[in-house]
């Protein structure tokens, strides 16, 4: 807390300009900024869910009553959005009093949209120079915000179902084109229902095999009532029916009866004339005649096979065997006919029967495309339908909670958030110009000079009053006695001892007026020299401040204490050290009296470049730094510079600690000098 304050001390005028320029800004940004007054308005949205359930056939069944809005998505968020849309917010801006005031980025911050997590309430805040404005501005912003979820709603709905049309016509074709085909192959294949086609086809085979077992058994029957008859009638069945059909010839049956009578009449005239008569020749050749025309009838109807010529219609006997020989044949013919047109019947139900499987699935493949056609279009027919359900759950009829209110006091500039806001500012504005004044030269710590063996060093405690006189007192008497022990115990090139630092302020003019005293008490005499020629800051602490003695020799203050002082100067220093004339002023005031210390305190190593001139003089350096004051870039500058003037750093001295003081080290040890740079 002591750095902190020692820093903000040392920069308190770049700090109270700051405070002081936030504290006017602050003022002039309350009475200048105008009054906002906000109107509140809540809004709710309802429950929305898809409620929608279709049978999709063979596809099995559309359910849908979850949200329309994925788990990702929140409702609430996306009426938000639609809230504060450009598209939205330049209707409200259109008609705007104001709106000359504002650009449409700007006229948005005017309104706050925020949903209230766990519930489905959305709150609107909307800022305007009057309460009434305000309230208006909110009223207007619910009426077109409706509006255009009206809009959204259509255009939502328009554009699903002008999509889900073209789909529907293409399932409902795809779908007639399927019920074509199935309905072609039933009427084709004759494939209705393949288990009762089959078991029909089963039971008609079975009674047309019986029918034709017993048309074949009937068949054989009249076969061997056949081959009875044929036998005994000595006949074939052909030959039979030939021979009946001779003996049914009307014209055969006149000449073979003409014949007998011809006969007849032969045989009663032979009994009376000789074959050489006329009669009996003429009825000779009227005989042959009449059997030339019966073997003509015979060879007719046999058509060269053997027939019984003398089976005669009007008898019984041949006749009815033949008859019922052709009847029988007849039958068995009829009857085999029979046999093998069923036959034929079950070798094609057969064959269908065999076709069934090969039918049953294409008639199966078919009525699965029906199907799957069928659920295709219930679904876009369903989802044509669910389209008007999802128009309303994404863009749902908002109602208004509560109306617009103005709240009566203005909303802004409050007076609370400013004080706070100006607090802010100034201490994170300290802080950062603290923090940049710091970054560019930090305070010296004790990890900077670790690195730095120092033969002697030394704490000076804080005085109480480090200008009144020089003497020693009790407060710092043994300090300074050990200090000037332990300097007397280490050789000094020419007697001569380098007081410097850094930067102003650090004690150099006091820790060397204070040594020479304490010198001066172990029985030293001690000239103390001073070469701050631009400042003379020792001379002016003496009371030399307007005039030195004209004969520029030392001048004693104290008994075994000289001074020789100087006067401020401008111009080339520089010159006057390297030419040599303060080498010869320090050798004459040596040379006429007899010396045994010559401390000389010089300018601030990194505020002039003589100082380090000095120290090709006088090698032998004693470095003053002091705690809150000294910064690590000047002394690690200066120590550097003294270095590369070839200068032996004889002892550290930390000024101003607030710590009691240590035993001082009287050799290079690590160690010892860290524990003693930790009052920095």
């Amino acid at each position: 807390m002591g750095k902190v304050t020692a820093i903000a001390a040392r920069h308190w005028k770049p700090l109270l300009a700051l405070n002081v320029l936030v504290l006017v800004a602050t003022i002039g940004k309350f009475a200048t900024s105008p009054k906002v007054w906000t109107a509140n308005t809540q809004l709710i949205l309802p429950a929305t869910t898809t409620n929608l359930d279709a049978s999709l056939g063979t596809l099995g069944s559309l359910k849908n009553s979850s949200p329309s809005f994925s788990t990702q998505v929140n409702p609430l968020k996306v009426q938000a959005s639609i809230l504060t849309s450009k598209a939205l917010l330049e209707r409200v801006w259109a008609s705007d009093p104001e709106k000359e005031e504002f650009s449409l980025n700007s006229y948005k911050k005017l309104f706050d949209v925020s949903p209230q997590e766990g519930s489905t309430i959305i709150s609107v805040n909307v800022n305007g120079s009057t309460p009434e404005l305000a309230r208006q501005r909110a009223s207007t912003l619910v009426e077109v915000y409706q509006q255009r979820l009206n809009e959204l709603r259509k255009t939502d709905n328009s554009s699903r179902q002008q999509f889900s049309q073209k789909e529907v016509e293409q399932a409902k074709a795809t779908l007639e084109q399927a019920q074509t085909a199935l309905a072609q192959f039933q009427q084709s294949s004759g494939l209705v229902n393949s288990e009762a086609q089959t078991q029909g086809l089963v039971t008609t085979m079975n009674q047309l095999a019986a029918a034709q077992a017993k048309a074949q058994a009937q068949s054989q029957d009249s076969g061997n009532q056949v081959s009875v008859l044929s036998a005994r009638l000595a006949l074939t069945p052909d030959q039979a029916i030939r021979s009946l059909g001779l003996s049914e010839n009307q014209d055969y049956q006149f000449v073979r009866g003409k014949l007998a009578e011809v006969e007849a009449n032969l045989v009663q005239t032979r009994t009376i004339f000789m074959d050489e008569h006329p009669t009996v020749k003429a009825l000779l050749e009227q005989r042959d005649e009449l059997r030339r025309q019966l073997q003509n009838y015979i060879a007719q109807s046999a058509d060269g096979r053997q027939i019984d010529t003398t089976v005669a219609s009007n008898t019984e006997g041949r006749s009815n065997l033949i008859q019922k020989m052709i009847l029988a044949e007849s039958e068995a013919s009829g009857q085999q006919q029979q046999a093998d047109q069923l036959q034929s019947q079950i070798d094609k139900l057969q064959a269908q029967l065999k076709s069934i499987p090969a039918n049953h699935a294409r008639l199966l493949e078919l009525q699965r495309q029906v199907d799957v056609a069928e659920g295709v279009y219930k679904g876009l027919v369903a989802q044509v339908k669910q389209s008007n359900i999802d128009a309303f759950s994404a863009y749902p009829n908002v109602q208004v909670l509560d109306p617009p209110r103005a709240n009566p006091k203005p909303s802004s500039p409050k007076l609370s958030i400013v004080v706070i806001s100006a607090l802010m500012a100034s201490v994170i504005g300290s802080v950062a110009l603290l923090l940049l004044l710091e970054g560019r030269n930090p305070l010296l710590s004790p990890k900077d000079l670790q690195a730095i063996a120092f033969p002697i060093v030394v704490s000076i405690p804080r005085l109480k009053h480090p200008r009144l006189g020089w003497t020693l007192g009790t407060e710092t008497e043994v300090e300074f006695q050990r200090l000037a022990s332990a300097i007397s115990l280490q050789p000094l090139e020419d007697h001569r001892l380098l007081v410097t630092s850094a930067i102003m302020g650090e004690g150099k003019t006091t820790v060397t007026l204070r040594l020479a005293a304490a010198l001066a008490d172990l029985g030293f005499r001690v000239l103390v020299v001073d070469g701050d020629f631009r400042q003379a800051e020792l001379s002016r602490r003496l009371g030399y401040a307007q005039m030195v003695p004209a004969d520029d020799q030392p001048v004693p203050i104290q008994p075994g204490v000289d001074v020789l002082p100087t006067l401020p100067r401008q111009g080339k220093i520089v010159e006057l050290v390297r030419r040599g004339r303060f080498e010869q002023r320090l050798a004459a005031a040596q040379s006429a009296h007899d010396y045994d210390y010559v401390l000389v305190d010089t300018a601030p190593v990194s505020l002039t470049s003589e100082t380090a001139l000095k120290a090709t003089l006088i090698s032998t350096v004693l470095f003053v730094v002091r705690p809150e004051i000294s910064k690590r870039n000047p002394v690690t500058d200066s120590l550097d510079q003294l270095a590369q003037h070839n200068a032996r750093i004889l002892g550290l001295v930390v000024n101003g600690v607030e710590t009691p003081s240590r035993t001082y080290p009287y050799r290079a040890n690590s160690s010892l000098v860290k524990q003693d740079v930790e009052a920095l």
